[in-house]
């Protein structure tokens, strides 16, 4: 592989794909560091890919939804079994990564009521009259390094958040750096708890790991992650990780002799099926690729990230309408359960048709639509339509959407002003 391409790092679709998979897991926050690791890959690239970008954007807002989700699940069990302060630091986290109203006000009101609990407890031990009254304005203000830190290591599995919190001084900050994105920081105090622990076993390698990568340190993270799995063999993102780094060094017997050693239920979960799928693409095995995700399709059943990939390997064979049945068949299945259908499939499905020659109503009403979601194409999309009403003879319509394309166009481009001297 050529060198500039091992300093790149992995390509922002690469990140999006495997930001997919951890939040297919469960991994919210590592597939919030993934989905933002990909936009600011976007928005570094000399020519911005405005669709993607913003499709990027949507998958950050909705796994720090999920994660807000999470932490209020875990502070409501917390608060079950009476650990309020634990609750209430996850309640501060959520509250501070969601976007939603409702949610917001629920997150609020649970707030309030332990916050009042919390009161009628002091209350009730100490006998010093100024303890009566409600809790002092401000008390649950945005929590300490210590509290986020145990509120991040909360959602853990228990075995590792009781290890994390052993880790010291040095980890815990570097901890919290990576997961407020300061990579440096996370780097060097991430290391030096690693030195000071010196421990084969520890988990630290992981989040190490996780920052070398983000700043495209690949030897460093490939030694870090071999090292982990031979005592951790069960941790997921260590597996997700280390492929990622075999396909950008082309090292795809590796990436396949890791996968087949992966034990126990792990080996047959989601996220490991669709890392096996992405090696057979990345090593270029596409008529390997498309029988795997057939099969998995026919022994497990329906699952859009397989079928997506699906889609995008028949493309990469130029087979077309296969691709784009199968870009219509997630759309009816988006439509069955009333979700919200990415525009990205959208258009992958409009564009394939419109190749193909289909011009119906149907190819129309999807670039219309697009032109709504994704303003900043419109012109393209408008050319297309007005194509479209030419070879149904309505010549009035053609001729408007051409206008439009054209006049969209001509105010695009005197927005960007005359070209630097």
């Amino acid at each position: 592989m050529a060198w500039f391409n091992l300093f790149s790092g992995p390509s922002a679709e690469r990140l999006e794909q495997k930001g997919d998979a951890l939040g297919a897991a469960g991994f919210w926050g590592a597939a919030k560091l993934e989905y933002e690791r990909a936009q600011r890959k976007l928005e570094a690239a000399t020519v911005q890919d405005q669709v993607t970008l913003d499709r990027i954007e949507e998958k950050v807002s909705a796994s720090r939804e999920a994660l807000a989700r999470e932490h209020h699940r875990n502070a409501s069990d917390l608060a079950a079994i009476g650990d309020f302060k634990e609750a209430l630091e996850l309640l501060e986290l959520a509250l501070a990564l969601t976007g939603d109203d409702p949610l917001k006000e629920t997150l609020a009101q649970q707030r309030r009521e332990i916050e009042a609990t919390l009161a009628v407890e002091r209350r009730q031990t100490l006998s010093a009259p100024e303890s009566d009254g409600e809790p002092e304005e401000g008390s649950a203000d945005v929590p300490s390094p210590d509290e986020a830190f145990r509120a991040l290591c909360g959602t853990l599995p228990d075995s590792v958040r009781r290890a994390y919190l052993g880790y010291g001084s040095d980890f815990k900050t570097g901890y919290l750096a990576l997961n407020n994105g300061d990579f440096e920081t996370a780097a060097d105090y991430l290391a030096r708890a690693l030195e000071a622990r010196n421990a084969a076993d520890s988990y630290i390698p992981l989040e190490l790991a996780t920052a070398c990568l983000q700043l495209n340190r690949l030897e460093q993270a490939r030694h870090l992650l071999e090292t982990l799995l031979q005592h951790h063999p069960d941790t997921l993102p260590a597996y997700q990780i280390l492929c990622e780094i075999y396909w950008e060094q082309g090292a795809f017997d590796q990436a396949d002799a890791l996968l087949a050693s992966i034990p126990g239920e792990l080996a047959a979960s989601l996220p490991v099926f669709v890392l096996k799928g992405e090696t057979l693409f990345q090593a270029g095995h596409f008529d390997v690729a498309k029988t795997f995700y057939r099969d998995f399709l026919a022994t497990y059943g329906w699952d859009e990230s397989i079928a997506g990939a699906l889609a995008r390997t028949h493309e990469a064979l130029n087979e077309l309408d296969h691709a784009r049945r199968m870009y219509q068949e997630i759309m009816v299945h988006c439509d069955s359960c009333h979700r919200r259908i990415d525009p990205h499939i959208k258009e992958k499905l409009a564009d394939l048709s419109f190749a193909a020659g289909v011009h119906d109503t149907a190819v129309l009403e999807l670039y219309l639509s697009l032109a709504q979601e994704r303003p900043e194409k419109a012109t393209v999309y408008f050319a297309k339509v007005s194509r479209i009403y030419q070879t149904k003879g309505n010549e009035n319509e053609a001729r408007r959407f051409q206008a439009l394309a054209n006049q969209m166009a001509g105010s695009a481009e005197r927005q960007k002003g005359p070209p630097a001297s």
